[in-house]
């Protein structure tokens, strides 16, 4: 049945827009809410498919694939368009941003244009006035069209001015050196769009709860990509003629040498957000073949301040971690990948033990969040200063906790394991897949096993997952073969639950909303001392930790997926069986 066959059966008010109608008609949009949603537009002077994605009533994708079926139009997404091959000319820019439409080409004496809602006859009767060219509509997610819209067809000053405007600063305490102070107050004059774009993207990824923000050159494009989540999404694509001068605006403000593109370079900076709230950057160059490929990792102190409730442990893992801290004397390890949150996780402890009555200092690769009344160093190779430097001056500093970032070499574990068994509490973090196999990778790294049963009281394994978002998330029957060879017990799959699936809507990033830790915790009891003297595999060690009820990392996740906090496919993605 078409849409007006519909709208005859199933009359609705007159005064919703087309759009609104089409949803109401087809079930999808009740007549109440697209009323009061139609109101809000009118108040706020804004669109009305503005309003029903950013309400959450419709996703974008949802409102995509109705449009396409209820008006026979094709679907495209327009992630996969190539904006620098996009014809140029065939319609007005003004006409495309304040339609929020893109011309994806022409055929005959009709132009091919992509919308998100071909129900609006004036934007059809305004193209045909304009070009004296007919339409044929292509379908495409609201979302991606706008973005696209905002930086198709403009030159590079266009499209960097059509997306600026925030309201903070960059924070004072940062000062430039004279030379490049002078030669950025010079050039920012000119330069005041790539400044704005710069913050623009800042505060975006800071709302967004990035993690990392990439800027990406290639021989005739420029991307910009934020990590949500864990996964990189691609946010803007501004014209490459940019590059240059973003990267210079970077380096200035990170206190890097602009001079320099042929070597990688690391800085940091600051940014002012609201009269109270100073957010860390930590930045990082590196030459390509087409330019300087830059990340920004987001440093928010506040995260390591959550308290050790929010990270996610399970109450018998926090109960083992804290009784682990608390001990006078040892070492605590923290073990998992690049960007498993290791370093939140190790700033939560510190933040616990913090008080008056103690001595803290920190080694660390660099220093990435402050933490106030705990001692920081950060190393710095080329004038000298190592980890086992730094440890060693810790040693005559009267310390009660040692926090060392990473330890990379035989040296560094040595003295550390000599400060854990001469009445100092180490925490440190490894690079090593779960906490069984961290015992066996100090040894072979030439660590004597009576030093690792002796120093060693605990260690902590893990892994971010990507949570449900539980404004859509929806349950799903997975076969009970599929759920046992997944690492379910078989008396976990008796029927009385079911695992959810990722769904996706307005409020949320392809049905995924914020991470959630997944821990192995594993106390180094007497027996898994015996395995390490006798150096015994991680396999024993792992057999052994299971038999004292330790979760592996596996059925960590699994059980997060049993409460409904993530799906199946995340944590077989994330964990090894």
């Amino acid at each position: 049945m078409s849409v007006t066959e519909t709208v005859l059966k199933n009359p609705v008010s007159a005064t919703l827009p087309g759009l609104g109608r089409a949803l109401v008609s087809a079930g999808k949009l009740g007549q109440k809410a697209a009323e009061d949603i139609f109101s809000k537009a009118q108040v706020s002077r804004n669109s009305f498919i503005a309003e029903l994605t950013g309400s959450g009533a419709v996703s974008a994708f949802d409102l995509a694939h109705i449009m396409s079926m209820s008006f026979a139009a094709p679907l495209v997404d327009m992630d996969a368009v190539d904006m620098l091959h996009l014809p140029k000319g065939l319609l007005d820019t003004k006409i495309c941003r304040s339609c929020r439409i893109v011309v994806l080409g022409k055929r005959n004496n009709r132009l091919i244009v992509a919308t998100a809602d071909p129900s609006d006859q004036s934007v059809a009767e305004q193209i045909k006035f304009s070009t004296q060219l007919g339409v044929d509509w292509i379908i495409a997610e609201y979302d991606k069209l706008s973005r696209l819209v905002d930086v198709s067809g403009s030159t590079a000053s266009e499209a960097v001015e059509n997306i600026v405007g925030a309201d903070f600063e960059f924070d004072d305490d940062l000062s430039l050196p004279a030379a490049q102070e002078n030669e950025a107050s010079v050039s920012e004059v000119d330069d005041a769009p790539i400044v704005k774009f710069l913050q623009k993207m800042l505060i975006d990824a800071f709302n967004m709860r990035a993690s990392d923000l990439h800027f990406e050159p290639f021989e005739n494009s420029y991307r910009v990509r934020f990590r949500v989540d864990g996964e990189l999404r691609e946010i803007s694509s501004p014209p490459v003629a940019i590059k240059e001068k973003l990267a210079a605006r970077i380096k200035v403000i990170s206190k890097l040498d602009i001079s320099e593109k042929r070597v990688p370079q690391d800085g940091k900076m600051k940014l002012k957000i609201g009269p109270d709230r100073v957010i860390d950057f930590r930045v990082s160059t590196l030459p390509t073949m087409f330019g300087e490929k830059i990340v920004i990792r987001i440093l928010d102190p506040s995260s390591a301040k959550l308290g050790i409730d929010a990270l996610g442990y399970e109450p018998e893992e926090k109960e083992r971690l804290l009784e682990a801290i608390k001990r006078p004397y040892g070492m605590v390890l923290v073990t998992g990948p690049t960007g498993s949150g290791k370093t939140v996780s190790l700033y939560t402890c510190l933040n616990i033990l913090n008080t008056a009555g103690v001595n803290i200092s920190t080694a660390e690769d660099p220093a990435e969040i402050t933490l106030p009344g705990v001692n920081q160093v950060s190393m710095n190779e080329k004038a000298g200063m190592t980890f086992p430097v730094a440890l060693k001056a810790f040693l005559r500093q009267d310390p009660d906790i040692i926090m060392v970032g990473e330890i990379r070499d035989v040296e560094t574990a040595d003295i550390a394991i000599k400060a854990a068994q001469t009445g100092h509490l180490v925490l440190s973090t490894l690079h090593t897949n779960d906490a069984p196999t961290t015992l066996t990778r100090m040894r072979n790294m030439g660590i004597a096993p009576f030093n690792i049963a002796s120093s060693v009281i605990l260690i902590t394994a893990q892994r971010l997952a990507r949570r449900l978002c539980p404004h859509c998330k929806a349950a799903i029957d997975i076969p009970r073969n599929a759920l046992l060879q997944a690492g379910f017990k078989d008396h976990e799959v008796d029927g009385s639950w079911k695992p959810f699936h990722p769904v996706g809507c307005a409020k949320c990033n392809n049905g995924y909303k914020g991470r959630l830790g997944i821990y192995q915790v594993m106390p180094i009891s007497e027996e898994i001392q015996r395995i390490v003297l006798r150096d015994g595999s991680a396999m024993e060690i792992a057999a052994q930790a299971e038999a004292e009820g330790v979760r592996s990392l596996r059925q960590s996740g699994l059980y997060k997926v049993k409460l409904g906090m993530t799906s199946m496919e995340e944590i077989l993605g994330c964990t090894n069986a």
